[in-house]
Parts: structure tokens; C-alpha cells; sequence
């Protein structure tokens, strides 16, 4: 019992996991901080949610780098990612700065990709990382740092200002086209190693005209 246990806590119980972990727990101070509906409490907000971003690189990068790569870091690390941006977007279109067929749209796109995945691996199968997935996950966080701050600011020395919502929606519309391609892209890649797989498990590789033994 006491092996387990060990075993266990050294599997959890990490620096990246850690840090896995606290992205995760920075999530509601994130939301309560957009809920004030103040200019400075939502640059605060951004200026969170872009550490809770920096510190997806680090764990990773910390685990590979410690030789701390565990099942519970790669099952927790996408999934902090989902939790997080999955909470935010929706929470934006609660708060109106944000169509939902947008985030619908986003939000399906996820659920059908990790579809793919476990159907995928249930196979065997890895569908590696697209292109187009990556430029999707850029422009949407770049987006959504522009969400959260929100307002309209005034350029410094200039009678200018920044709408930063609608700069977030164009990114985030740009987001759902790159989210769209890249979905192809998966359900192309998917059914290419489904058929490679399927294929090489197949027994009757043998020429159906040549002589056999009974």
C-alpha cells in the first residue's frame, strides 16, 4: 500500500505538475477579475491569463528537460489548456463581449478533434500536431488577451484609441478559419492512418491468385 502510495506522489507530485497544476487555479481569480468591469482590473486579468500561457511552455518544457515527463502531466496539461480557455470564452459570452457561434463554433471543433484522438488511439494511432491547429491556438489566445482587456484605450501622445474587443473578435474570427482548415486537415490525416493501420493488420496480405497450403 505504502509502494503505491509512493509511486503515486512521486507521479503527481512534481515541479511541472505543479505548474500544471497552478494554471488550472489561476482560472477564477482570471474571472473574478473580468467580473469588476474595470478597465484596470481587466488589463490585470490579461496580464494572468498570459502568465497562466507562459507557464504551459514552462512545464512542458521542465518536464522534458527533468526527465519528469509522467502519464498524470500529459493527460493534465491539454486538459488544463481546455479547462482554461473553454471557461474564459464561454464566461466572455456570458458577458456579451463575445457572439456564441463563435465560441460554438471554437467549442465544437475541440470536441471533435479529441474525438479523432481517442478514436485514434484506441487503434494505435497518432495523429500528429497540424499546422493549422497551431496558427488556430495562437490567434485564439492573442484573442482572447484582446477580450479581456476589453475597453477602448487612448494611444499615449495621440488623439487616437484602440477598440481592443473588436481587434479580440477579428482575431478570434481568424482563429475559427484556421480552426476549420486544421479540422479538415485532422479528419484527412484520420482517415489516411485508419486505413495505413487497418491495413497493416490485415492477415490476407497474400496475392489471392497464388497457390496456399491448407
Amino acid at each position: 500500500m505504502t509502494s503505491r502510495f509512493d509511486r503515486l506522489k512521486r507521479e503527481i507530485w512534481n515541479l511541472p505538475n505543479m505548474i500544471t497544476i497552478g494554471r488550472v487555479l489561476l482560472i477564477p481569480p482570471v474571472l473574478l477579475l473580468i467580473d469588476k468591469s474595470d478597465p484596470y482590473l481587466c488589463v490585470l486579468s490579461m496580464l494572468l491569463f498570459m502568465l497562466a500561457s507562459a507557464l504551459d511552455l514552462a512545464d512542458g518544457w521542465l518536464a522534458r528537460r527533468q526527465g519528469l515527463v509522467t502519464v498524470f502531466g500529459k493527460f493534465m496539461d491539454p486538459l488544463a489548456d481546455k479547462i482554461m480557455v473553454t471557461a474564459l470564452l464561454v464566461y466572455l459570452v456570458a458577458d456579451a463581449r463575445v457572439p456564441a457561434w463563435m465560441v460554438a463554433l471554437l467549442l465544437t471543433r475541440e470536441f471533435y478533434i479529441s474525438g479523432l484522438r481517442l478514436l485514434a488511439a484506441s487503434d494505435g494511432v497518432v495523429i500528429a500536431a497540424s499546422s493549422g491547429g497551431k496558427l488556430k491556438t495562437a490567434f485564439q489566445l492573442v484573442g482572447i488577451c484582446f477580450l479581456l482587456v476589453h475597453y477602448r484605450y487612448r494611444l499615449p501622445f495621440t488623439d487616437d484609441s484602440i477598440d481592443f474587443n473588436k481587434i479580440g473578435l477579428v482575431l478570434l474570427f481568424f482563429s475559427i478559419l484556421a480552426s476549420l482548415s486544421s479540422a479538415w486537415s485532422y479528419t484527412r490525416d484520420f482517415g489516411a492512418a485508419m486505413r495505413a493501420s487497418r491495413a497493416d493488420s490485415d492477415p490476407e496480405d497474400v496475392d489471392a491468385g497464388a497457390p496456399q497450403d491448407d
